[in-house]
């Protein structure tokens, strides 16, 4: 108690009251080191005092600004290594050198020469004994009024490892109490102080050690291994952390690959490049989350020239000086307006030469299009089919549309309407004479796009939670930015003209893992009824309109795949194109007119499966309007 009471009043003063009791503990103890070694040299402390006292205390003395030259009062005691010792050492020789120097050659006899020799001995044993003894009371002090750190395992005695122990000796909170790792040689040796204990002890560790947390120390591990390793330990009971990177650690943010929980596949060079190197190439949406990364990975392809439209001014400025910044320059043209001017279209398609369209302009937040139907109605179906005709009309080589797993079998408008572009561009490749392929490209949720519940999650974290979930049981598949894009463009090289790419997922996520891995990646614990000192409670809020608790990405079992080992090739029901052209327009009228039954009816026409939840909430909705009317 009494340490770490005196540790605790040593690390409450200013550096600069620190600085001054380091200055005068050396001003005291190095002349009293040079009357040791005299003495010493003498026989007794008795002669050393009767031999030059005062030339003594003065080559003491001047040891200070020699050590000080050194850096030994620059640098905090705390965080001393042996750097800063060696060079204390180095500067100690260089005193006793000089003074034995200056003695010979003035052939001064006052003090014994060896007696130097054994002072930079003493001295030296001094400043090293004095410094670690003050760095342990400094360390004792940080338990803050007594209060234990959390007793921490560390899995992976490797540098990694070995470096967060030797952090955590200065913390304040934490304090490591062993190692686990799974390399036989290192079982039972010690790493940094620490014991190294085979995983399989993990238990006998967690009990004998007391054990409060378990982190993660490998670096060099990959997305699944980690995530494999994380579902192992937590079986223990205890809380699981991962030691972010250097990059994390500096932004403090969640790395996202982190929670996809696999390894992303690389691009296959030759499907990557097709339909994009040396071309013109037109993307829609070119502002959006998708469209954006489209970009950014077409400009890697080198095309003769990359065409950016959308409707958003700010968009479109940000993704066209984004684009004029890389490496290597790519001649861009940036075009604001909208998809449902055929003509614009058309005639940038022309007067540029396009070659290959990427279409990503779609409104795709389920609840907004939901209260939206006009406006989503309008871009998402009626925009497409601007762009099919467009295309046609230009006859340009490539049409790739950007499908949602929404699409399939919708509960919402925003599916639905996803799935009548489909249909329309799965017409628009049956047109007799069409020398256009065109192509859809399906697949689930990415990783923090402006849709994804991932920058939600985030900005809750922020601000201290909680983290809400419509629901305990929903699951979505997930995918990276760069991914899917990577994956929509070898899609679209594979077409040969009507076909569903549907991208592999990998595995659905359950949205309530995804939320406790933020919490965790973030260094924080989920607040519970068991457990409510924690940092972040999770909220169930209920399914939103039309929300599913589980999408698809297959309408039917014809399914094939393809050249690419992540991308299927479905053929799915399509409408025959006089026919659906009557349909269309029919959905037009009903759009242009406002007409909320008869967009739902219209929709229902095209998309049968769409199981429409939207007309009850748009009565539910006129129904409450008009008993607040009746209220006022």
């Amino acid at each position: 108690m009494l340490r770490t009471h005196l540790g605790q009043k040593l690390g409450g003063l200013s550096p600069r009251s620190k600085l001054a009791i380091m200055i005068s503990g050396d001003a005291l103890f190095l002349p009293l080191c040079m009357l040791f070694s005299v003495g010493f040299r003498l026989g007794s402390l008795q002669q050393a005092l009767h031999s030059e006292l005062v030339l003594q205390i003065v080559l003491g003395l001047l040891t200070l600004p020699v050590l000080g030259a050194a850096g030994l009062y620059r640098t905090v005691v705390r965080f001393i290594d042996l750097r800063v010792l060696v060079a204390s050492s180095g500067a100690l020789a260089a005193v006793v050198l000089a003074m034995f120097g200056l003695a010979l050659a003035f052939e001064v006899h006052l003090l014994p020469r060896s007696s130097l020799l054994i002072y930079w001995f003493v001295a030296f044993t001094y400043v090293v004994t004095s410094r670690f003894l003050a760095r342990g009371l400094l360390l004792q002090g940080l338990k803050r009024g007594g209060r234990p750190r959390v007793r921490t395992a560390i899995y992976g005695a490797g540098d990694a490892g070995a470096q967060l122990a030797q952090t955590m000796k200065f913390s304040r909170e934490y304090k490591a109490v062993c190692f686990l790792d799974d390399r036989v040689p290192l079982h039972h040796k010690t790493v940094s102080g620490l014991k190294v204990y085979p995983p399989a002890l993990l238990q006998d560790v967690i009990y004998r050690l007391d054990v409060a947390q378990i982190v993660v120390a490998i670096p060099s591990a990959s997305k699944v291994q980690k995530r494999e390793l994380i579902a192992k330990l937590e079986k223990a009971g205890l809380p699981v952390k991962i030691l972010p990177g250097l990059v994390e650690m500096v932004n403090g943010q969640v790395e996202v690959t982190d929670l996809l929980g696999r390894d992303p596949v690389p691009p296959q060079p030759e499907l990557f490049s097709r339909n994009i190197a040396g071309k013109v190439v037109l993307v829609t949406g070119a502002g959006g989350s998708i469209g954006s990364e489209l970009c950014r990975q077409i400009a890697t392809q080198k095309p003769r020239r990359l065409v950016l439209f959308d409707h958003s001014e700010f968009a479109l400025y940000a993704i066209d000086q984004e684009i004029r910044k890389l490496p290597n320059p790519v001649e861009v043209v940036p075009c604001l307006g909208s998809v449902l001017d055929q003509a614009l279209l058309q005639r940038l398609l022309c007067d540029h030469g396009v070659q290959t369209v990427y279409h990503a302009a779609a409104y795709k937040h389920v609840p907004i299009v939901e209260c939206n139907m006009q406006q989503g109605v309008r871009n998402n179906v009626l925009g497409t089919r601007a762009v099919t005709q467009a295309a046609l009309a230009a006859q340009i080589e490539t049409c790739v549309l950007i499908s949602t797993d929404k699409a399939v079998r919708p509960t919402n408008v925003m599916g639905a309407t996803k799935r009548a572009a489909e249909l329309i561009v799965q017409a628009a490749a049956l047109r007799s004479g069409s020398c256009t392929r065109f192509s859809m490209v399906r697949f689930g949720n990415v990783l923090g796009s402006s849709g994804s519940v991932v920058p939600l999650f985030k900005q809750q974290l922020q601000s201290g939670g909680p983290i809400t979930i419509t629901h305990p049981d929903i699951i979505r598949y997930f995918m990276l930015i760069p991914e899917a894009a990577q994956l929509v463009i070898q899609a679209g090289a594979l077409a040969q003209g009507g076909e569903v790419f549907v991208l592999d997922m990998g595995e659905p996520v359950r949205i309530q893992d995804l939320a406790r891995s933020m919490i965790r990646l973030s260094g924080l614990s989920e607040r519970t009824s068991a457990e409510p000192e924690g940092d972040i409670e999770i909220k169930y809020v209920g399914l939103r309109p039309g929300e599913k608790l589980f999408e698809e990405l297959l309408i039917g079992d014809n399914v094939a795949p393809s050249a690419h080992p992540r991308i299927m090739c479905a053929r799915e029901r399509y409408i025959e194109p006089a026919l659906l052209d009557k349909m269309v327009e029919s959905l037009k009228a009903a759009c242009n007119a406002n007409d909320v039954h008869g967009m739902l009816r219209q929709l229902q026409n095209l998309v049968p499966e769409y199981v429409c939840s939207a007309e009850v909430n748009h009565e539910a909705s006129l129904v409450r309007q008009q008993e607040t009317n009746q209220g006022r």
